[in-house]
């Protein structure tokens, strides 16, 4: 069964941590080893897995890629969210993590982050737990 999810962002960009999210549809799953699809049917949203324990580093991806992609470049694209699509083209939209013992196996200082580069907009997540 794929799980979809509902996530409400606030901003034009941010990024949301999802463990408490992902833990519950892996609890609902009762898998105990196995894997955690995650996947975003948007292009100008993504996923990763980054620090969880320093604010600053959420705040330093989301400003550098920010300088790095500004909103306003010159863009070709019309409805003025090529820099959305271009972030989320350097993330990715899907990311697989490892259960074991019926939790993601997750090192001491990362977390699942859904990204938002274009926000603010109610998005979706799937998800899929496969036990093996």
């Amino acid at each position: 069964m794929i799980q979809t999810l509902t996530i409400q962002t606030h901003s034009r960009t941010e990024m949301i941590n999802m463990d408490t999210t992902v833990m519950k549809a892996v609890r609902q799953a009762g898998v105990k080893e196995g894997l955690c699809v995650l996947w975003v049917p948007h292009t100008t949203a993504a996923l990763t897995i980054n620090e969880n324990a320093d604010p600053d580093v959420v705040r330093d991806i989301l400003s550098k890629t920010g300088k790095v992609i500004p909103f306003e470049n010159g863009y070709r694209h019309a409805e003025g969210n090529s820099a959305a699509h271009i972030k989320s083209s350097l993330f990715s939209p899907s990311l697989t993590a490892v259960i074991t013992g019926g939790r993601l196996l997750l090192g001491t200082w990362q977390s699942v982050f859904f990204c938002e580069f274009d926000g603010p907009r109610t998005r979706k997540m799937m998800v899929k737990v496969v036990e093996g």
